[in-house]
């Protein structure tokens, strides 16, 4: 398997949708759920005209929110391509904006530092032999004129596998190819997957494959299993949840995975889904995702334009802030051996640290379990590196035994308010390492 230690060191990317459909603004899956005709979309590929489309601008920001890598869509589902494909017409340097979108995007997240990953859609509605008729999502599936489609399926896998090839060739190193997604009768052995997977690794030596060939955001594929296949990928994706716990193959093996969650309900451009995540909620996120040994690839959608929307740049500064504060608590951090302290909050782990993470106003001093006060060096919040104090005595000491208590309070007796309410966190040094962190 591949060496993935930069993935889970980076623990926050930026994934990016953009299409055609950003201009319809109903999100990336409107040709299927409303069964658009081809002609019907052809609209939007002849008046592609993003003039804002600015990703020096997306990938500072993505800096500046604190992120590692970034994820943008070079094909989607619709097959409208970012990139100058020599396999198909249908592509940004044929619309008016008349650019190659992701030699732009790759130089400008490059020049910041950040690893370049790169998002392609095994489906594809455009194309002539992907088959249409029957098929649970493309936008043909109920047209008459496609119940006599004379696809030839493999002639579109060629297709696909050279996209795939000029992917991995002509825009220098690529860190992670994402692809999307496998379902029934599309899956695996289906997409001739073993030979995808070798040309990829081949072309980019110490390329990270997702999970997809085999899965979908709901299905987690079989890296979970005592044999994945040789199209297994590196990493699963779970979309839109955090998993409850952490994922694990048998014999309790941690497994790599990246949870990819919106800023709102929508991947693609919506403009009526006023549903906006705040930073105290991405934040907790993420948080949730290192403390199970997870990424979190937290999604933009610019609009028709190419504009990220005001309150997602605002949203994204906000965990910057934060991020600033706090980076060491995720950067490189794991699932911990001791359990979450109370309700409200959750651990990350490297080393002999342990990073407390308070999410709820406690009542009283904070209890740990698993730990004693002698195991602890000391314990200071990250922020400021303001002393918490480790209670020795005191009624929470004397009832509670088997806990160790941590006063926020200059006064072990008193409740203070947590300085950061939408995570304080607390760094915990101990005298050796409290367990096998991941």
């Amino acid at each position: 398997m591949t060496d993935n230690r930069w993935f889970t060191d980076a623990r926050f990317g930026m994934f990016i949708h953009f299409g055609l459909y950003s201009v319809a603004a109903k999100g990336e899956w409107y040709a299927s759920i409303e069964q658009i005709s081809a002609e019907k979309y052809r609209k939007y590929f002849e008046t592609f005209d993003p003039i804002r489309y600015d990703p020096v601008f997306y990938a500072r920001l993505a800096k500046q929110a604190g992120m590692k890598y970034a994820v943008l869509t070079a094909k989607h589902h619709e097959g409208f391509c970012l990139f100058d494909s020599a396999c198909t017409d249908y592509k940004s340097v044929n619309t008016p904006i008349g650019r190659d979108l992701i030699r732009e995007y790759t130089d400008a997240f490059r020049k910041e530092g950040l690893r370049v990953g790169i998002y392609y859609s095994l489906v594809d509605w455009h194309h002539p032999d992907y088959p249409a008729f029957g098929d649970p999502f493309h936008p043909s599936r109920n047209s008459e004129s496609a119940r006599n489609e004379t696809c030839d399926f493999n002639r579109y896998l060629d297709y696909m596998h050279e996209q795939v090839r000029e992917l991995c060739t002509n825009y220098g190193k690529i860190d992670l190819f994402w692809f999307d997604f496998s379902y029934e009768g599309h899956s695996g052995a289906d997409w001739r997957a073993l030979e995808l997977t070798e040309m990829v690794r081949s072309l980019q030596p110490g390329i990270l494959i997702n999970s997809r060939l085999e899965a979908s955001g709901g299905n987690l594929g079989s890296l979970l299993t005592d044999s994945p296949t040789p199209w297994a990928g590196d990493f699963i994706t779970p979309e839109q949840i955090v998993p409850p716990a952490p994922l694990k193959a048998p014999g309790n093996a941690p497994v790599c995975w990246e949870a990819c969650q919106t800023l709102n309900n929508s991947f693609g451009y919506t403009a009526d889904d006023h549903v906006c995540k705040d930073a105290r909620i991405c934040i907790r996120q993420l948080v949730d995702c290192v403390s199970k040994g997870g990424n979190y690839l937290l999604n933009i959608g610019p609009d028709g334009n190419g504009s990220i929307p005001p309150w997602a740049v605002e949203t994204l500064r906000e965990i910057g802030t934060w991020m600033n504060e706090n980076h060491e608590s995720v950067y490189g951090c794991g699932e911990s051996p001791l359990p979450a302290a109370a309700f409200g909050c959750r651990i990350t782990a490297k080393d002999n640290v342990l990073y407390l993470h308070v999410m709820q106003q406690p009542v009283g001093p904070l209890p740990l379990s698993g730990i004693r006060p002698e195991d602890i060096l000391y314990a200071r919040m990250l922020a400021t590196g303001a002393e918490v104090e480790v209670l020795t005595e005191g009624w929470a000491v004397e009832n509670y035994p088997d806990y160790t208590f941590l006063s926020l309070s200059s006064k072990s007796n008193e409740t203070q308010l947590l300085p950061d309410p939408a995570d304080t966190v607390i760094k915990i040094v101990l005298r050796q390492a409290a367990g096998p962190f991941s």
